[in-house]
């Protein structure tokens, strides 16, 4: 089983560093074997080669089983032309690879209810699978508006746009994902739009329609993203699957992420056809606490059983992990954006330490 390991920028190199202890020591206790390859991506493969995504990284990730992604992006790479950003190598992955179904679960575990910002009993138990669609919506829509950039930017430039555009195989696809991702669950999906404005999500809502009458098991449900916004905060646990379009995708998510208490704690697939994925953290590079040690793994770690789970065919592999997390957390260690008083504040390689430990038995001692 081959993983490309590609760690990115800020604090992506520390937090992938624990997942890949984490993944050690779970092929130790159960006999597995992984070939991993590190590349650069992002700001660290822009400074070493002039581009986000060199065909060198590109290659190793078509050629690998699975990919561990850490974080791109940074403060200082904001004046580039925007073919040249960070952010642009994750885009361009998910472009060449065809990964086009975004798996965010939102989970809160019992441990941390009380550090989500709303009442206890409105997130006891949630438990949230959000379905966001990849390759198309606006972020691929083309014309891309005015072509010539000086530092980032378009001084003296009076307009700007960029294009909404879904296919129907596009939606047909993500629509079959997510009723297949409900019936093993709760079997009910909303399907989030804003048809009522947008001519591409009254198509969005027409074609997802269409596709629901192959599940009448499932029951398929209509929201439009301002109203389902404000459901995620009033009552979330009435969501099970949640399926969207790229743009309304990456604002939602973030948001169910707050609701568990932290976005340090959530882990997300993108996945191909073929279940090949690209897993990944749902926070970004946080480039004002890289290189202190103080960054939570947790959701690097739990995309790191995702990827046993869903690629790599590793069930049981990615059960002991997320078991191990939850030990963890009953211990009462806490990273600082999860920390409350009665915890214990730990830093990223304790953190780490201690999933390795519940995972093998054995106490590591982290040296400092």
């Amino acid at each position: 089983m081959k993983i490309a390991i590609l760690p990115g920028d800020g604090i992506g190199t520390e937090i992938v560093a624990e997942a890949e202890r984490v993944l050690a020591a779970v092929a130790d206790v159960h006999g597995l074997k992984f070939e991993t390859e590190h590349a650069l991506v992002g700001g660290a493969a822009y400074e070493a080669h002039g581009h986000p995504l060199p065909d060198s990284t590109l290659n190793l990730a078509k050629s690998a089983d699975a990919i561990l992604f850490g974080a791109v992006g940074d403060w200082k790479y904001d004046k580039l032309d925007r073919p040249l950003r960070p952010e642009q190598a994750i885009l361009g992955l998910r472009k060449h690879l065809g990964l086009f179904a975004n798996f965010r679960p939102a989970l809160c575990y019992e441990q941390l209810t009380h550090a989500s910002s709303l009442k206890p009993e409105l997130v006891a138990g949630l438990d949230i699978l959000i379905i966001r669609e990849l390759t198309g919506d606006i972020y691929f829509g083309q014309p891309r508006g005015r072509r010539t950039a000086v530092d980032g930017h378009f001084p003296g430039a009076e307009e700007a746009f960029d294009t909404m555009r879904y296919s129907k195989p596009e939606i047909e696809r993500i629509a079959h994902v997510a009723f297949q991702a409900a019936r093993k669950r709760s079997k009910k999906v909303t399907s989030v739009d804003k048809a009522n404005v947008l001519e591409t999500f009254q198509f969005w809502k027409d074609v997802v329609t269409e596709v629901h009458a192959q599940y009448p098991d499932v029951e398929l449900q209509h929201m439009y993203v301002d109203n389902a916004a404000m459901q995620l905060v009033k009552a979330p646990k009435a969501f099970d699957v949640v399926v969207t379009g790229n743009m309304f995708g990456d604002i939602l998510s973030d948001e169910a992420a707050m609701l568990t208490g932290s976005i340090g704690m959530l882990p997300s697939a993108s996945l191909d056809k073929a279940n090949k994925g690209l897993y990944e953290p749902s926070h970004g590079s946080a480039p004002d606490i890289a290189g202190k040690g103080v960054a939570n793994p947790l959701a690097t770690i739990l995309s790191a059983a995702m990827m046993l789970r869903f690629t790599l065919n590793q069930p049981t592999a990615a059960d002991h992990i997320e078991s191990a997390v939850r030990s963890v957390l009953s211990s009462g260690l806490r990273t600082g954006d999860i920390w409350s008083e009665g915890t214990k504040r730990v830093g990223t390689r304790e953190m780490g330490d201690a999933v390795v430990a519940a995972i093998t038995g054995k106490t590591i001692t982290t040296k400092t």
